[in-house]
């Protein structure tokens, strides 16, 4: 095991994992460091995320805390071994990191859904939309800064076209479809963009038509993804100020309920396609 001096957000969850394992089986930090045979420190520094541990460590750790999911403990063991080395790395001096964070989130993602009311979804934006979007950041960034988070973005789609294909599904509202992020000639490319992306076998664009008032949305962009296990799903909320990563249970079953009803009010995957082509028409 090693010390980590900046932890992940995939560390930090294990981390919280095991300490909710180890509460709710009832053992203070003190005693299960005595039954792990490790300082109460070090269970501290397990739990922050700043102390890397090993696969065959958390298997021996969820059996003293009697864990009796074998699907759990094998989805905790695969969240060992510090970072992982992935093309997102190599932005963590350049972006803040709750974005490379999330970059991360979608590598290791069985599935994901959003849902957005004014810019598209991250991982179907084009570039010149999202040059769009950073570029009306307040306070404003500067140039290299929006075409490092634009690149970035883009470079996120990657984990649409991998083997064996992730389903993602993206329940938009038509003003999204409408705002006009970078001018009339990228909305244009962004709308044909997101026709391409809906024909896509593992994505599913889902649109929400003005005229709706019984839909459930603030106007913050949601994301849902699943992990390897259920207690693993993680919901992103997208602000001005950043990203927030909820994952207690009670937090991520009424995001999981309030997607399921902005996706009741959507049109079908083949209306919703008809609906963006018809937009793209009248842009």
């Amino acid at each position: 095991m090693a010390a980590a001096q900046t932890p992940t957000l995939r560390q930090k969850r294990l981390g919280a994992e095991l300490r909710k394992l180890r509460e709710r089986s009832g053992l203070s930090s003190t005693a299960a460091a005595a039954e792990i045979g490790v300082p109460q420190a070090r269970i501290s520094m397990i739990e922050g995320g700043r102390y890397r541990v090993s696969a065959e460590r958390v298997r021996t750790m969820a059996r003293i805390y009697a864990c009796d999911d074998p699907e759990l403990v094998a989805a905790l063991a695969g969240l060992t071994g510090g970072r992982s080395h992935g093309w997102w790395e190599e932005y963590r001096e350049l972006l803040p990191a709750v974005l490379v964070d999330v970059a991360e989130l979608e590598h290791h993602a069985t599935a994901m859904r959003v849902a957005v009311v004014v810019t598209m979804p991250g991982l179907v934006q084009t570039l010149g939309h999202a040059r769009g979007a950073f570029s009306q950041s307040v306070p404003r960034l500067l140039p290299h800064e929006v075409e490092h988070r634009a690149s970035f973005r883009v470079k996120r789609q990657a984990v649409l076209h991998r083997s064996p294909r992730v389903p993602f599904t993206a329940i938009v509202h038509e003003a999204a479809l409408r705002m006009g992020f970078g001018g009339l000639d990228v909305t244009r490319e962004q709308l044909r963009f997101l026709i391409e992306a809906s024909e896509l076998e593992n994505v599913k664009i889902l649109v929400v038509p003005f005229g709706l008032g019984d839909y459930p949305a603030s106007g913050q962009p949601i994301s849902y993804v699943s992990g390897p296990v259920p207690e693993l799903d993680t919901v992103i909320l997208d602000s001005d100020h950043g990203c927030t990563f909820l994952d207690a249970a009670a937090q991520v079953s009424r995001y999981r309920s309030i997607l399921d009803r902005m996706e009741s009010c959507a049109l079908t995957p083949r209306k919703s396609r008809d609906f963006i082509r018809r937009v793209a028409k009248e842009t």
